[in-house]
């Protein structure tokens, strides 16, 4: 297994954003393990606590776009090492503050600095990743950000043990100071041609507009969005339907999330490798369509046993789209930087949406009701990907391997 991850990743600083993502997941993880818990003991109830959230994804929200330009103008490392040492300031005042207003703030901030890291992350990716196997490297780096999440909560409940609960935050703190720290002295700089200095590629020589840009990786963007607003849905309001509708235990919906992870980390990498060989998109397609099912058996089914058998295929499945997706938008557009930050956007456009929505139809029609429309979201995303087949540079690829004498040129692979 080493010997073929030495083989597709050639080069140092991938292995490098690796580490840095697995040291910032199990920073996220310590933190976001004891949210909820600190926020009720300073007495804020679950509507604040809802607003709180909204909080952090407004600041996805708000500085997704923007980000494309300063990875331009300041490139992704220093991007990233500024977003990393970012949060490691918004959480480490976030025990000291007490009132909404000022908590409310820094989860913004948070959220800003946090999407300035995926993006600034996934662009050295994208950049550095040889074009046959960026589906493969960007599945390693989703497993690093689930192991990381893993250990995060483990590290917690450790911590928790040892001191007061607020002290949880300052060793995310510490951990995250230090990543930024190592981002700084150990990566290299952006390769000369990174980020949007490859835009020459694109017709021309002139950069895309952003109608243009969003049109070419429409099909990664919507993906995005669905996982964004399904992740986000599921994790709030899942453990409420087992409990309410299938009389599930509280412990036993702890449990539920740890199948979702060890399905994405067992599968995402065999679907980046299949997708670098087969094509992203028609990866993408089956996996959405085998998710979706997932969740309308999910519905009908009574034992604990295949639910969890359910979770995990959905893990293996659904968690999945999103590395896949992100090489599919970078293989489509040499812009890394802004089709990385667009990408990103809608991502967090799923988060904010997928709560608010999902919520309302819980309250309104019951689990049942809010799970059937997270199966209509991801059956629109196989029903766009089937409209545009064509979007996936592989589809030309492939037609070109069957023919040779009709190769096409590598622009119009890029136009699509």
């Amino acid at each position: 297994m080493f010997r073929e991850i030495r083989e597709r990743v050639s080069d140092a600083n991938i292995y490098r954003v690796y580490a840095i993502t697995l040291a910032l997941g199990v920073a996220y993880g310590l933190a976001i393990a004891v949210l909820a818990v600190y926020l009720d003991q300073r007495g804020f109830g679950e509507i604040a606590i809802g607003k709180l959230a909204a909080c952090f994804a407004a600041g996805l929200v708000c500085f997704s776009l923007p980000l494309g330009a300063l990875i331009r103008r300041f490139s992704a490392k220093t991007t990233l090492a500024a977003a990393l040492l970012g949060y490691a300031v918004t959480i480490g005042v976030f025990p000291l503050l007490g009132s909404f207003a000022s908590i409310a703030l820094v989860r913004f901030v948070d959220g800003a600095c946090s999407v300035g890291v995926w993006v600034s992350s996934e662009t050295i990716l994208l950049t550095r990743a040889r074009r046959e196997h960026k589906a493969y490297v960007t599945s390693i780096y989703a497993i690093a950000i689930a192991v990381g999440y893993v250990l995060g909560p483990l590290a917690a409940r450790l911590a928790t043990a040892l001191m007061p609960l607020g002290y949880t935050f300052e060793v995310s703190c510490v951990l995250a100071l230090l990543t930024s720290a190592y981002t700084a002295f150990r990566l290299e700089p952006d390769p000369r041609a990174s980020s949007d200095g490859d835009a020459h590629a694109v017709a021309g020589g002139r950069r895309s507009t952003v109608g243009e840009l969003l049109w070419r990786i429409k099909t990664s963007c919507f993906a995005t969005f669905s996982y964004g607003y399904f992740q986000a849905s599921v994790v709030l309001f899942l453990p409420l339907f087992l409990m309410k509708s299938k009389g599930i235990a509280k412990e036993q919906t702890i449990l539920i999330p740890a199948f979702f992870a060890a399905g994405m980390l067992l599968f995402s990498n065999y679907a980046g490798r299949i997708g670098d060989r087969r094509g992203h998109l028609a990866v993408m397609r089956v996996l959405g369509t085998v998710g979706l099912s997932m969740i309308l058996a999910f519905v009908f089914l009574d034992s604990y046993f295949w639910m969890c058998a359910a979770v995990f295929v959905a893990g293996a499945s659904l968690a999945s789209i999103s590395p896949v997706s992100l090489a599919l938008q970078g293989v489509i557009s040499p812009e890394h930087g802004r089709a990385t930050s667009l990408y990103n956007a809608f991502y967090a456009v799923g988060i904010l949406l997928g709560p608010l929505v999902s919520s309302q139809i819980f309250e309104a029609r019951g689990g049942a009701a809010m799970l059937f429309h997270l199966a209509a979201l991801w059956a629109a995303f196989v029903l766009f990907s089937i409209v545009f087949y064509k979007d996936d540079p592989a589809v030309l690829r492939l037609r070109a391997a069957a023919k040779p004498d009709a190769a096409p040129a590598e622009a119009d692979i890029l136009d699509g």
